[in-house]
């Protein structure tokens, strides 16, 4: 691998608590030595325990955040996390693709923040913006949301149809931390290897950015699931409590 840092952006909003959102996406790619470029679409008014509120980025100060960047650097990898609206996130996607040569990107499709604020997202564009996506890294709540189907298994290959889905084992009620990947027709399915002492605040994003910088630096598709899911244990049983610190 180059010793030379791979540039990743992320788009995400920012959480004071810094477990979650852009400061947790810049800490997780920086501790996987990869760059870290970031652009705000909200303020949130949270901590790791509680969510308040979210003040929402004026659509043109992200546009102008996006292009100061793009025009000056090439990423070849994108994070995106807590936009305001499916149609916001198509407007992001087409910014980055007339910059870029279609990087791929990776989206957290955060759609309520684990103190129970519910974001209330219109699905409707989501088949014409799935197109666009590379992976996407759902829970097992947000993928029955996203598929409208109460299987999540289920839901998950409907959306496989559209792009690639990491559905990531949080809530597995039948085991506790097993993913499955739904990749080019195949399905893979990867168990915990460690147990799980804490939970943590903003797992969702370290996992996303982990598979960004992963991917990044060039390891394999499989093995960049696996190096990101093995770098989530560590991040999950580093403290105690609901924030935990990056390394690798």
């Amino acid at each position: 691998m180059s010793k030379k840092r791979v540039k990743i952006l992320t788009i995400a909003g920012f959480d004071p608590s810094g477990g979650a959102g852009l400061l947790a996406d810049v800490k997780t790619i920086e501790a996987n030595k990869c760059a870290a470029f970031a652009v705000c679409t909200a303020n949130t008014i949270q901590n790791e325990k509680e969510f308040i509120a979210v003040n929402w980025i004026e659509e043109d100060e992200v546009f102008a955040q996006m292009d100061i960047l793009l025009k000056a650097h090439q990423f070849k990898f994108v994070k995106v996390g807590l936009i305001s609206s499916l149609e916001f996130l198509k407007k992001i996607i087409k910014i980055i693709n007339s910059y870029n040569e279609k990087p791929k990107i990776i989206w957290d499709p955060i759609l309520s923040a684990s103190a129970g604020f519910d974001f209330n997202h219109d699905l409707t564009a989501l088949d014409e913006v799935l197109k666009d996506i590379y992976i996407i890294t759902p829970n097992w709540n947000e993928i029955k949301k996203l598929s409208e189907n109460n299987d999540p298994e289920n839901g998950a290959e409907q959306l496989a149809q559209l792009t690639n889905v990491y559905l990531k084992g949080g809530h597995n009620p039948l085991r506790k931390g097993k993913d499955y990947f739904y990749y080019n027709e195949s399905v893979f399915s990867f168990n915990p290897n460690v147990k799980v002492r804490y939970e943590k605040h903003g797992s969702g994003c370290v996992f996303s950015s982990a598979l960004a910088s992963n991917l990044a630096k060039g390891y394999p598709i499989i093995k960049s699931c696996l190096r990101s899911k093995s770098y989530m244990y560590k991040f999950l049983n580093s403290s105690t409590n609901l924030l935990g610190s990056h390394k690798l």
